[in-house]
């Protein structure tokens, strides 16, 4: 055998190989990007399936939006609201619990408001909106903004327009912002203990039923849009909300803190 003939089959290997590696195009919360949950979480995944995951992280309209263009093969996020509707109206199929964490408000450790310890989140945001300290919202049709805005049309207040400000950005800048700006916010876990130590924001106010946040990962509609990796969604559906997949989530703890928690049935 000569050395073209070596060359040709070493290209042909390699290929070959590429093409047997599926790409799973995943769209997803900035909450499981930002927190290094999904980098503890798709290499083991990528591994055993011969997968590359190509992972675009915005927020949950978005993703859907992404999802309901046929733009990605599968959606991971946290609006149950939303995700049913999304089921409901056919754009998506096989959706499944995967995992839970909780929202908290966070801000400065002055506490201008005083909501500190309170675990009523509607009485917090009535606090927050009297006292006319900064709140910073994330603006961005996201589940946090979703449920931020909820909680504000429970409470029957907002605070006044110079001391609310909407971001349009994703949970990391809006708490970067949140501490120059010394204002509070609502976050979900994750992300905050991420970023806890760049930005010094105090956990105000947690421990409400209300502030319960639920993930849950869809499959796009193979039928509406026939180009997607059908069959890479299914594999990693089907490992994320495994007993393999759901072990790996719960041991996910930085700083030795668990921040998500298996929820698949």
């Amino acid at each position: 055998m000569n050395f073209r003939t070596l060359i040709t089959f070493a290209v042909l290997a390699i290929a070959s190989t590429a093409q047997a590696q599926q790409v799973i195009r995943l769209s997803t919360t900035t909450s499981t990007e930002s927190s290094g949950l999904l980098a503890h979480l798709l290499p083991a995944f990528e591994a055993k399936t011969n997968t590359k995951v190509h992972v675009i992280s915005v927020g949950t309209g978005k993703a859907l939006e992404l999802a309901k263009n046929g733009d990605v093969d599968v959606t991971l996020v946290h609006a149950r609201a939303a995700e049913d509707k999304f089921v409901a109206d056919g754009h998506g199929v096989d959706r499944r619990d995967v995992m839970y964490n909780d929202f908290i408000v966070a801000g400065p450790v002055a506490d201008p408001a005083g909501v500190r310890g309170n675990k009523d989140v509607i009485a917090s945001f009535k606090k927050i909106a009297s006292s006319g300290a900064k709140f910073i919202s994330r603006g961005d049709n996201s589940g946090t903004d979703v449920m931020e805005k909820s909680y504000w049309k429970l409470a029957g207040a907002q605070p006044a327009p110079g001391a609310y400000i909407s971001a349009g950005l994703g949970m990391g800048e809006v708490l970067t912002m949140a501490a120059e700006l010394q204002a509070y916010t609502l976050t979900d876990r994750a992300t905050y203990g991420a970023y806890k130590a760049k930005t010094g924001l105090a956990v105000l106010v947690e421990g409400d039923s209300k502030m319960y946040n639920p993930y849950g990962i869809i499959a796009v509609n193979p039928v509406r849009h026939p180009g997607v990796n059908n069959k890479g969604a299914k594999l990693l559906i089907d490992w994320i909300t495994s007993p393999e997949g759901q072990q790996k989530i719960a041991s996910f703890r930085p700083a030795g803190q668990q921040l998500f928690f298996p929820l698949a049935r």
